[in-house]
């Protein structure tokens, strides 16, 4: 059911499922996060001493151009999103990731749902997201 797809310069799911999956027209994207392939953290600083720095706006950042390029790999884009879900572990952090969002998508983009979670699968993640996208025609007839 569906075409199923790792890419190899991403972080490797810490699972076994793959960052996408195509479904007819549409192509869901797994929870991503700014974790990279060496399995450092983008927006996370841990100084000589343990105390921990996590900017949600360099974390948002790094989530949103990683799921376009998962996205580009099989000739989709930010533009063909219709729905994402982003888990934030914490509300106080709304406002940056919502600041970093509105810079990818605005009132005529995906629908959104927003929700906290207790945590994510490392302690130096903040945010999470998921997106379903629809593939262009163009995308959908190479394939």
């Amino acid at each position: 059911m569906g075409d199923a797809k790792t890419l190899k310069d991403k972080a490797t799911p810490r699972g076994r499922f793959p960052h996408l999956k195509i479904a007819g027209d549409f192509v869901f994207v797994s929870g991503t996060s700014s974790r990279l392939p060496d399995n450092s953290i983008v927006g996370a600083e841990v100084d000589e001493f343990g105390a921990t720095k996590l900017d949600i706006k360099a974390q948002t950042t790094a989530v949103i151009e990683n799921i376009r390029d998962i996205l580009g790999s099989v000739g989709a884009g930010l533009s063909d999103v219709v729905q994402v879900t982003s888990y934030l572990v914490s509300m106080n952090d709304f406002r940056g990731y919502n600041e970093v969002y509105t810079q990818y998508f605005d009132e005529n983009g995906p629908t959104r749902t927003t929700v906290a979670v207790h945590q994510l699968p490392h302690p130096h993640l903040v945010i999470e997201i998921q997106a379903v996208a629809l593939r262009p025609a163009a995308a959908r007839r190479s394939s």
